[in-house]
């Protein structure tokens, strides 16, 4: 069984509801029924119902069982209006801006379903920047107690790997954070090996990586990893986890033997923490295209309920998978 049919298989044993707002990209229409014609999650979409029926009529698919909330006439809309305001007043919102928003953006009142408690998640991206996902999820959900900042992952599912965990590495922060402090980065390595043990399972073994491997180059950019290991080892005691590392040594075993001896992650690594968006951005991309892996994602960490981004480049696949691993994180909070 794959990774993402394992993940599946969790979701159908705790049912969730996913809202998916971006109604008028066909991708969505099609992963929607896909995912409630394997029984993944119950959905909700947002918008005008006889325009997203149209629509799956066009692209043949059959949405039976989806629920759709207009928000123009759906019952609940002043409870949503005065919550969003509610949470928002201390900021300048007004109770009409508040209503206007709701109007406007479907990511916005899909992220008050969730705080709401009318559905358990959010999946959207696939037509929008992160930043226009991002921005409500933080101003409206918050990030989860104890989180020093949100950040992004993705899963990636590599065909016949001998590395990593059967072939399945979470990668971060390849989607949100641009140039992490040695701080941030320690934070991220922490929330990424939770996420690791909630959604792939095992032991996370984390590589601080770098284009250094224990002192072999001098430069700050080696500096601002060095200086994370020793704050997430001050920190974050329980975290199996080590660098500088370059990407061979954190993976395979030889280079390891070379490079870092008696390191207790070369050569074993499942979770890789890149030094910055760049790195982490073009190495998942080169995986997933040139090493035909699956890779889902960005999935966001660190918001106190769960809220996925999608890449714009996503197909319908990907997002059938995004949902079913929202759903397994929400069966988790």
């Amino acid at each position: 069984m794959s990774y993402i049919d394992t993940i599946k298989e969790k979701a159908r044993m705790d049912k969730k509801t996913i809202v998916m707002p971006e109604t008028n990209d066909k991708r969505t229409l099609i992963a929607a029924a896909h995912v409630l014609q394997e029984g993944i999650a119950n959905i909700i979409m947002v918008g005008n119902e006889e325009k997203i029926m149209d629509g799956a009529g066009w692209l043949e698919v059959d949405l039976t069982g989806v629920k759709v909330v207009d928000p123009t006439k759906t019952e609940k809309f002043e409870e949503y209006a005065q919550l969003l305001y509610e949470t928002r007043k201390k900021k300048g919102m007004t109770l009409e801006e508040a209503r206007q928003r709701l109007l406007e953006d479907p990511l916005t009142f899909g992220v008050v379903m969730v705080k709401a408690n009318d559905a358990d998640g959010m999946v959207a991206g696939a037509c929008h920047a992160t930043a226009d996902v991002l921005r409500p999820s933080l101003q409206i959900l918050r990030t989860a107690p104890g989180v020093k900042l949100v950040s992004a992952f993705f899963i990636l599912d590599v065909p016949d790997c001998e590395y990593g965990e059967n072939g399945t590495f979470l990668f971060a922060d390849c989607g949100l954070n641009q140039d992490p402090t040695s701080e941030e980065l320690a934070a991220i390595a922490d929330s990424s090996a939770k996420s690791f043990k909630q959604l792939i399972g095992g032991k996370p073994i984390i590589a601080m990586l770098s284009h250094s491997t224990k002192g072999s180059a001098h430069h700050p950019l080696v500096d601002k990893v060095v200086k994370a290991v020793e704050i997430a080892h001050e920190e974050y005691p329980s975290l199996t986890l080590d660098g500088e590392l370059q990407t061979d040594a954190a993976l395979v075993p030889r280079v390891a033997k070379t490079k870092a001896p008696g390191s207790p992650v070369a050569g074993k690594a499942n979770v890789l923490i890149f030094p910055n968006l760049d790195a982490g951005n073009i190495g998942y991309k080169l995986v997933e295209r040139l090493g035909k892996a699956e890779a889902y994602g960005p999935m966001l960490q660190g918001i106190a309920k769960p809220v996925n981004d999608l890449s714009r480049g996503c197909d319908w696949q990907d997002i059938v998978g995004v949902v079913a691993l929202t759903a397994v994180q929400a069966q988790l909070v």
